[in-house]
């Protein structure tokens, strides 16, 4: 068994490192590792039209040079999924490049205008709504201006129309994030985690949890797995469907759609989930959940 792992990933290495022994295909899709959703998006991707590819995971080798191999194989477009994907594919320019499940995709679109895709911010309307079900009116947010900047101007409009007040704090480094929510303490009823580069991180994703857990608030937030580290609830984009939108958008551009024309356009659904022993906790209680949202691009 052993032996035929080794000669399966030999084979892989050989690929990687030999790309002219694969046949001609559409679209080189950089993946950024083995993730359950990345492949819920690339179904998604697959189910609207199917058209020859490559796929290459980036955590299964220790490097990959993207650029290089889409001068040897010459695909019509790249399609990077996750962060580190669309990271190694940024230098690509003279084909298009559409991003999935990644957080820069509109920052870098702004110097490079053959990068485009499906953002994953939110319409900050669905959030904002979730706060007044929780009857919170004084809403925590740290973000970077560069980063999430124009959403936190959407957000602040949106809020006003609601009677919604964002207490907003504003971090340049990671590392100062602990310090802002702190500052933030006695001001707020609820705190909303952005899914902000800077703001939200490994490294202080915890400081989140504590800061809610000692001043007793519900984190919203925009992903599942933080469920289990304890936000109230969650509001995330629908990767399935995510996948279906990018492949509308992809599919497009090899028809003969102009990238420089496609902006990136934010997620068309998205499904709200709750930590109900969080909520219990809280004493607060939500008309709905685990429930599908949708037409957020309105």
């Amino acid at each position: 068994m052993a032996v035929l792992r080794l000669f399966i990933h030999l084979i892989a290495l050989l690929a990687l490192l030999f790309p002219a022994m694969a046949e001609a295909y559409d679209v080189l899709i950089i993946q950024s590792s083995r993730n359950a959703a990345y492949e819920d998006a690339l179904t998604g991707f697959r189910s609207v039209h199917r058209t020859s590819e490559r796929l290459i995971v980036m955590s299964d080798y220790s490097e990959v040079d993207v650029v290089r191999i889409v001068r040897e194989d010459q695909p019509r477009l790249v399609l990077a999924v996750g962060d580190s994907a669309l990271k190694a594919a940024r230098m690509v320019r003279h084909i298009p490049v559409v991003s999935m499940m990644a957080l820069r995709a509109a920052e870098l679109r702004s110097s490079a205008a053959n990068i485009t895709g499906i953002d994953m911010q939110i319409n900050p309307r669905a959030y904002l709504s979730l706060c007044r079900s929780m009857k919170a009116r004084k809403v925590g947010v740290v973000y970077h201006p560069a980063k999430s900047g124009a959403y936190i101007r959407k957000a602040r409009m949106e809020a006003e129309q609601m009677g919604i007040e964002l207490i907003l704090r504003e971090v340049r480094l990671p590392k100062g994030t602990p310090t802002q929510l702190a500052s933030l303490s006695g001001k707020v009823d609820a705190l909303w985690m952005l899914p902000d580069p800077f703001a939200v991180t490994r490294e202080t994703v915890e400081a989140y949890f504590r800061f809610a857990q000692s001043e007793k608030i519900p984190v919203i937030s925009f992903a599942a797995p933080y469920l289990g580290m304890g936000a109230a609830a969650v509001i995330e984009a629908n990767r399935v469907i995510m996948g279906k939108q990018t492949a509308e958008l992809a599919f497009s551009l090899l028809n003969g759609a102009s990238v420089s024309a496609t902006p990136v356009i934010p997620p068309r659904a998205a499904s709200l989930k709750s930590n109900h022993s969080i909520l219990k906790n809280l004493g607060l209680r939500l008309p709905k959940t685990d429930s599908a949202l949708t037409s957020l691009q309105e």
